[in-house]
């Protein structure tokens, strides 16, 4: 399963909504990633640009993409961002990727 960080936004009506009928988002989030087949790791709100995140388990990006269009579709959020993670324990077989790519690459201009 890959790992993935969805950053979010809710509309000024979306949070008037939340405000007159307050409620626990936690469920419906795990219950839309298990219906996708995936699973939900953690809920997040937060100050600043943006208003929280979850990070979500699935199967893979095509899977995570078609969450974040559903959700999306919903109207209720004015900014969604999804951002597939990299563990660390991964880093060095990418960085490896990495290296036996730039071999064959040429920058522009070259």
């Amino acid at each position: 399963m890959a790992k993935f960080a969805i950053f979010f936004s809710y509309k000024p009506e979306t949070w008037d909504r939340m405000v007159m009928k307050p409620g626990e988002r936690t469920t419906a989030v795990r219950q839309l990633a298990e219906s996708a087949g995936g699973s939900l790791e953690k809920l997040y709100y937060m100050f600043g640009d943006r208003d929280g995140f979850v990070v979500l388990d699935f199967p893979d990006s095509t899977t995570a993409a078609a969450v974040s269009v559903a959700v999306s579709s919903s109207g209720a959020f004015s900014h969604l961002e999804t951002r597939e993670l990299i563990d660390a324990e991964d880093l060095p077989a990418l960085l490896e990727k990495a290296a036996s790519a730039r071999e064959s690459y040429r920058r522009p201009g070259d």
